[in-house]
C-alpha cells in the first residue's frame, strides 16, 4: 500500500443469530437413541465382529474435545428427530429471497443502522462463507438487491477462512481506490452440512450470519478500526473436506456418502493448523512493528477452545487474561467463517483507541488469515 492509498476501516457490524438453539443434552440425546437403534438393527453383524458397534457420545466429552456447550440452528426440530438427523429447510422459489441472502439481509441491516449511512454509499457487496446453497447466481449479488446497491457483488468460498479473505480483498479496494465503502456478509448454515451421525464431529457446528461495512478512513466517521495490515496464507490439506458438488451428478454411485458432507481428521488439523496460524501471527505482527505480546484483544477463529487457548498462549507468551481471547464457541459452536466476526461484534466496544487487536480465521485448505486493528478515536 503506498503512502496515499486510502486507509481502510471497519466501520460498523451485524449479526443475525437464529431463534433455535440445541444443547449438549439435547443433541446428545438425539445421537444415542440413533445409535440404539442402528446397533439394534445391525445386531447380527456386530456380534458377527463384521461390524463395530456405535459408540454412545455425551455431553462430557463434547465439552472436553471442543468446549461448545450450545449452538444456534435455523431447525431444532429436523436435527434432533432421530429417524431424519438432517434440518428441514424447504426448497423456496426462484422468486423469493434465498435462505442464505435472507440471514445476511438481517445481518448487514443491523451493521447498516450502526454505519449510520445509506447502503446507497456502498460500492462492492461481497459474500465470504464456506456453505453456498448455490453456484449461482452469487448469494452477494441477490444481497445487492434486496438491499438496493448499485455497484458489484460476488461470492467467494475460502472455508473457515473467508471473512478474513473477504476483509483483505475490502481493504485492498479501497486502498486501490475501486470503492469507498464494501459490505462483506458471512452467512452460514453449517447444520445443513454437518453429519449429525458421525458421534467425532456431530456437535461442531451452528448457524449465524455476520456482516461488516469497511469504508475509505477519509470518509469514516469517527469511531470504528483501523486495519493495520492483512495477510493470507494457504497450504493445501485434505485433512478437512466436503466432496459435496455438482460432478456429483456424473457419479451418482457417490451421492448420499459421508464424504459429501464434512469430513474432519480433528487431530491432524489441530497438529497442523496450531503451530502454522502462531507463527504467521508472530511474523505478521513483527512485520507491521507490533509487538504481540501486547495485544489487547485476540478474536479468532471460534472452532476449539483447546486449539484458540493454545494460540493464545503462543501469541502472547502467557496465559490470557479473562477476556482478552475471546470466546464464544460456548454458546454458539463453530460457525465457520462468521467466528471471528462475531467474537470481534460482541466484543469490542469496551476497549479505548489505539488499542490493537487481532482478528485471525483458520480452516479447510488449508487457509489463514490475519488482520490487525487499532480502535480509531
Amino acid at each position: 500500500m503506498s503512502a496515499s492509498s486510502p486507509t481502510a476501516v471497519i466501520a460498523a457490524t451485524g449479526l443475525f443469530t437464529p431463534d433455535q438453539s440445541i444443547s449438549n443434552a439435547e443433541l446428545v440425546e438425539a445421537y444415542n437413541t440413533w445409535a440404539e437403534r442402528e446397533n439394534a438393527r445391525q445386531a447380527d453383524e456386530i456380534a458377527a465382529g463384521t461390524r463395530e458397534a456405535l459408540t454412545p457420545s455425551s455431553v462430557e466429552f463434547i465439552e472436553k474435545a471442543s468446549g461448545i456447550k450450545s449452538r444456534f440452528v435455523l431447525d431444532k426440530t429436523g436435527v434432533l428427530d432421530p429417524e431424519r438427523m438432517v434440518p428441514h429447510l424447504p426448497e423456496r422459489s426462484n422468486d423469493e429471497l434465498s435462505i442464505l441472502a435472507e440471514m445476511a439481509v438481517k445481518a448487514a441491516q443491523e451493521a447498516l443502522a450502526a454505519w449510520g449511512k445509506p447502503a446507497s454509499e456502498i460500492g462492492a457487496v461481497l459474500c465470504a462463507a464456506s456453505n453456498m446453497q448455490r453456484p449461482y447466481p452469487a448469494m452477494a449479488i441477490e444481497v445487492q438487491q434486496a438491499l438496493g446497491i448499485e455497484g458489484f457483488a460476488f461470492d467467494m468460498n475460502v472455508a473457515c477462512s473467508s471473512a478474513t479473505f473477504g476483509l483483505k480483498t475490502a481493504a485492498d479496494f479501497i486502498a486501490s481506490g475501486s470503492v469507498k465503502a464494501v459490505l462483506m456478509v458471512n452467512p452460514e448454515v453449517c447444520s445443513a452440512h454437518l453429519n449429525f451421525k458421525d458421534r467425532d464431529s456431530h456437535f461442531i457446528f451452528g448457524d449465524v450470519a455476520t456482516a461488516v461495512i469497511i469504508e475509505a478512513g477519509d470518509q469514516a466517521a469517527p469511531g470504528g478500526w483501523e486495519i493495520l495490515g492483512t495477510r493470507l496464507k494457504t497450504v493445501f490439506s485434505n485433512n478437512i473436506r466436503n466432496n459435496f458438488g455438482f460432478l456429483n451428478n456424473a457419479a451418482p454411485e457417490g451421492i448420499g456418502k459421508p464424504d459429501k458432507l464434512f469430513v474432519q481428521q480433528g487431530r491432524k488439523v489441530f497438529k497442523d493448523v496450531v503451530p502454522m496460524v502462531s507463527e504467521m501471527i508472530v511474523d505478521h505482527a513483527g512485520e507491521l512493528g507490533l509487538d504481540p505480546k501486547g495485544l489487547k484483544r485476540l478474536w479468532l477463529h471460534q472452532a476449539n477452545i483447546n486449539m484458540n487457548e493454545m494460540i493464545g498462549r503462543k501469541v502472547l507468551g502467557r496465559d490470557p487474561e479473562p477476556g482478552e481471547n475471546v470466546i464464544i464457541l460456548d454458546d454458539y459452536a463453530n460457525t465457520s467463517s462468521a467466528g471471528s466476526v462475531i467474537a470481534f461484534h460482541l466484543h469490542q466496544e469496551e476497549m479505548a483507541p489505539g488499542d490493537v487487536g487481532l482478528i485471525c480465521s483458520f480452516g479447510a485448505g488449508y487457509s489463514a488469515g490475519t488482520v490487525f486493528v487499532r480502535k480509531r478515536a
